[in-house]
């Protein structure tokens, strides 16, 4: 995949007090969201407006594009 997380993003909402219990109990994210979080799946625009939100960052922040080698086309 080319696009990828930079940062553990559960780890750096818990850092910020956001721990899953309060994203589900808040209304925060979903349960959806917060397992694709887990596993290091993309998220959705929306969700990625609110995790910048939280964390005053820039998706720049979250995810970066790193190109498909050669072989693996």
């Amino acid at each position: 995949m080319s696009i990828r997380y930079k940062i553990d993003v559960l780890k750096s909402l818990k850092t910020a007090g956001y721990t899953s219990y309060r994203l589900r109990q808040e209304k925060i994210m979903g349960e959806r969201v917060i397992q694709q979080l887990r596993s290091m799946e993309l998220v959705s625009w929306n969700s990625i407006d609110k995790i910048c939100a939280l964390l005053a960052c820039q998706p720049g922040d979250l995810v970066e594009y790193v190109p498909d080698s050669e072989d693996e086309r």
